[in-house]
């Protein structure tokens, strides 16, 4: 333990107000979470790249003033550039490759006052709701370090939990963010589309279904953090509509008596855990003696169809991610270079037409359209995170004759013959099908967000989702801030 034994009683706010009133200082808040990562990583596996040098340095510097000035952070190792330091993507070759420059959002976070000392575990290419890449090991949940802490910002919601630091970035193309929160008891919302910037890099990352942002303990440092980070930068495709007033505000406000809509049944007709259908049900009562009007509903979605234009998406960017890979390395890729399954999802993405592509993205155009017709009759959607408690390590990885067909269709370049075959279908059941509530926000541009109200008779921790209308973080924010004052989870901890 280091010097400052009282840490994680605070969130992260409260540990920049400390810094502001001169109770602890930058560097000694630094060192805590150094330590605390040296002594737990071992177990949890959640921080794979350590920058103490460069957090020691900007901890003894002048910081900027911000919501977090001193507030030790980690950042996702995908898409989260910081200068000189590698962005993996949680890929062999290019752990070794350093960012040219920082990320707008990254430049954001700077801003805020963090101190940024490392970079968090993530799958390879953020491509699995599991956070288990061959390169650096499984992340491990820290309520059950056999069981995961979800993906694919698994890294970043075990630390978290673990007590390293009191919030952390992360990424969500298809639930990445919420996944996580919900495996781990914390709380994690993924903005609406366009909300937070993606450049410099990036336009449209993964046709808009990515937005950034960050799981924390507590309510009030998301909002204030994403406060921080919001607007567009330079080149944005589009800029979505700013708030009314900030996010921390909404925060406190109480958010009136909302008519939300809610199922337990999988989009895509696959099972769904007990576990997860009694947390719905009880957060459901639970919001109902808040005063909220409470109906079993759902949209009129064809959810195996928009699962199907999901994974089809999935392929084709996979497909170009190698070949940016092939600019970054200045050669052809190889199936060396990347795990073997991700290697067979980019010989599916090139064996796709265009029009095909463009046929899937149509979907998700069509989807937001009833979802804007959705929330014309209720406020907000509640369905669980994810279907099953969190999984098992290892739980995700193919067998034996799946391992042993993958090599065949790599060794081969059988794309083609997979594609007739209906692998399509098959994937995207498989893949989805403990996890198929947190696509449709993606594909839609919602906010949505999960919230830890319900623990299981293993103790481990069962988040309940709720999306809103594109642009609407405000009433997310202040029905979870609600929440969090009916039914406290900031205690509950592994």
């Amino acid at each position: 333990m280091g010097k400052f034994a009282e840490y994680e009683r605070y969130d992260a706010m409260g540990l920049a107000e400390l810094v502001g009133t001169k109770k602890v200082s930058p560097t000694e808040l630094f060192q805590e979470a150094a330590d605390r990562i040296e002594r737990l990583n071992p177990t949890v596996n959640a921080v794979v790249v350590r920058m103490d040098e460069q957090g020691r340095q900007t901890a003894a510097g002048e910081l900027p003033q911000g919501p977090f000035t001193g507030v030790p952070f980690l950042i996702k190792d995908l898409l989260a550039d910081y200068a000189g330091v590698p962005t993996s993507y949680g890929n062999r070759v290019l752990k070794n490759i350093p960012a040219a420059h920082d990320s707008e959002l990254v430049r954001r976070f700077k801003n805020s006052g963090v101190v940024i000392l490392g970079k968090t575990n993530t799958p390879e290419f953020g491509l699995t709701g599991v956070t288990e890449p061959e390169v650096f090991g499984p992340c491990r949940n820290p309520w059950n370090p056999a069981h995961t802490p979800g993906g694919s910002s698994g890294g970043s919601g075990a630390a978290v939990a673990a007590g390293m630091v009191p919030m952390a970035s992360a990424g969500d193309g298809g639930g990445s963010i919420r996944i996580p929160a919900s495996c781990c008891g914390l709380f994690g919302i993924k903005p609406s589309r366009g909300r937070n910037p993606a450049g410099p890099g990036h336009g449209r990352i993964w046709q808009d279904a990515v937005q950034e942002h960050v799981i924390s303990r507590s309510v009030r440092d998301s909002a204030a953090m994403l406060d921080a980070t919001h607007g567009g930068d330079v080149g944005a495709p589009y800029i979505v509509r700013p708030p009314e007033r900030p996010f921390l505000d909404e925060v406190l406000q109480e958010p009136g008596s909302l008519k939300i809509a809610f199922s337990t049944r999988s989009p895509i007709g696959t099972p769904v855990h007990d576990d997860c259908v009694a947390a719905v049900e009880d957060v459901a009562r639970l919001l109902e003696d808040l005063g909220h009007h409470m109906e079993e509903a759902e949209p009129d979605i064809d959810g195996m169809a928009l699962a199907k234009s999901y994974i089809v998406m999935y392929f084709g960017e996979v497909g170009a991610d190698i070949r940016e890979m092939e600019n970054v390395l200045g050669r052809k890729a190889r199936p060396a270079d990347v795990e073997p399954l991700t290697w067979t999802m980019a010989l599916l993405g090139r064996s796709f037409s265009a029009a095909y592509f463009v046929e899937a993205l149509r979907a998700w155009d069509r989807a937001a359209r009833k979802m804007g017709g959705f929330f014309g009759r209720y406020d907000l959607y509640l369905t669980p995170t994810i279907a099953v408690p969190p999984p098992r390590i290892g739980d995700f990885k193919p067998g034996a004759a799946e391992a042993a067909a993958i090599k065949v269709v790599n060794t081969l370049r059988l794309g083609g013959l997979l594609k007739m075959s209906g692998i399509v279908d098959q994937m995207a059941e498989k893949s989805l099908s403990k996890m198929p509530f947190t696509q449709m926000a993606n594909l839609c541009g919602l906010p949505a967000m999960s919230v830890p109200l319900y623990w299981n008779a293993d103790n481990l921790p069962i988040g309940v989702h709720f999306a809103g209308p594109s642009g609407d973080e405000a009433t997310l924010f202040r029905l979870a801030g609600q929440l969090e004052r009916a039914r406290p989870w900031f205690e509950r901890r592994p």
